[in-house]
């Protein structure tokens, strides 16, 4: 466990190489690592940068500004280093060596955070099998920098225990996360199956970590998942029914809530979480969050869409919620927009302003993509109108000797049944 009180912290100096790539800020880059850090339970002491045309291979940086670095150590009473990047092996065991301290990266972090915060059965698989996978590399040859993890970041999950053991045990093991994870991944699939028989549309909630996604899905679906003020506050994806009433009636959709995106993120969690992540891909809609108050709103906007673009996600309708607008002035209110969605809001989940506009985002959506009907419907089939009033918008409906006179937008899939089994239907 991450030690509780103040005095116990780790106490971490951030480093950065900044090699002038375009698209690239290292003090943002830097001030989220400290939100990372800050979430994992340690403290910012300090911060060096170097200037570099790139990374050092075998140091990460330069020999004059690791002697630098080790007199802010010493100074600042700092019990470890975090890099902004993902370190080789052989730049975390020679970092470690010239510095006498320990030594860890972005990605660690990251993964520590994903150890804290993991709840479900496949969480901790997933977090394990990533973890392993990322120090399955750095165990030969470098006891010495392993031993100097002590307690702490970088030490949840599968613990220095299993990580002393052989490759051929950790390989193992493994192996045997992959089969668990496979398992719960086809449990999964049947999960989503009964949804998408349900035929009730699926939006699935996208965004950059902290942007507010599980504070909206509480404001519109009374969830109660937690949603604090801190970065992957939640990791486990959950789905739940939003209903709403409009004046033809009820509308019923089901939100998915997906893990935040985050820059650099680290190879091996897109890997091992890239089952979770995919119920973004089986949606019907994308619903993206997006927090207007921060600086790095455009920057993060990016890195969500690159993350989509990775797994595939390409060509969903998006609407794009610039939520915390009640944080905005209105010259900052003019600046949000967003190219690639389909419709944009602005709200606040937290206070609940401007609801409505998604709600009606979401109506107009769905009306584009369904089918008009104007038939009767025999009493035979009520069970067909059911169906009808439950994942369509009926406009007109009218009781007549025949059945149920009805006019309504339906689903392309209830579209072809009730085609099917009414041939005198005539559609609008």
């Amino acid at each position: 466990m991450m030690y509780e009180n103040e005095q116990q912290k780790e106490i971490v100096i951030l480093v950065a190489v900044d090699t002038g790539a375009p698209d690239s800020d290292v003090e943002s880059s830097l001030d989220e690592l400290a939100e990372l850090v800050k979430t994992a339970g340690a403290k910012e002491a300090g911060r060096l940068v170097q200037k570099l045309d790139g990374f050092n291979p075998g140091t990460y940086l330069g020999k004059g500004k690791i002697e630098e670095l080790k007199l802010l150590i010493s100074a600042s009473g700092a019990t470890g280093i975090v890099t902004d990047d993902e370190l080789t092996p052989v730049q975390m065991h020679n970092l470690s060596m010239e510095l006498d301290t320990k030594v860890m990266d972005r990605t660690m972090v990251i993964l520590d955070i994903f150890a804290l915060h993991a709840s479900t059965a496949e969480g901790k698989l997933q977090v394990e099998l990533a973890q392993l996978n990322y120090r399955l590399s750095r165990l030969t040859g470098k006891g010495t920098s392993m031993s100097r993890l002590g307690g702490g970041i970088g030490t949840r999950g599968p613990g220095e225990k299993k990580l002393e053991v052989d490759r051929r045990a950790i390989r193992s093991r493994v192996a045997q996360l992959r089969a668990d994870i496979r398992e719960l991944t086809e449990h999964r699939k049947l999960t989503r199956a009964g949804r998408e028989g349900s035929m009730l549309p699926i939006f699935a909630i996208v965004g950059y970590t902290n942007a507010g996604k599980s504070t909206l899905l509480n404001t519109l679906t009374g969830a109660q998942i937690l949603a604090e003020d801190m970065l992957f506050a939640t990791l486990d994806t959950t789905t739940r029914i939003y209903e709403y009433a409009r004046e033809t009636g009820k509308q019923r959709v089901l939100l998915t809530d997906t893990v935040g995106f985050i820059r650099k993120l680290p190879h091996n969690l897109i890997d091992a979480f890239r089952s979770t992540l995919e119920e973004a891909g089986y949606a019907d809609y994308i619903i993206h969050v997006v927090d207007a108050s921060s600086a790095d709103m455009k920057v993060n906007m990016k890195t969500v869409y690159a993350t989509l673009d990775k797994l595939g996600i390409n060509e969903r309708k998006i609407i794009t919620v610039f939520n915390k607008t009640d944080k905005l002035s209105g010259d900052d209110l003019s600046g949000l927009f967003d190219n690639r969605a389909t419709k944009s809001v602005r709200i606040s989940a937290k206070k609940a302003i401007g609801i409505d506009g998604l709600t009606d985002a979401i109506d107009e959506l769905l009306r584009e993509d369904r089918c008009y009907v104007d038939t009767v419907l025999a009493y035979s089939q009520m069970s067909l109108l059911a169906q009808i009033k439950q994942t369509g918008e009926i406009e007109y409906e009218e009781y007549v000797p025949e059945g149920v006179r009805i006019r309504a937008f339906v689903p392309k899939e209830l579209y072809g049944v009730i085609e099917g089994k009414d041939p005198s239907h005539r559609s609008g």
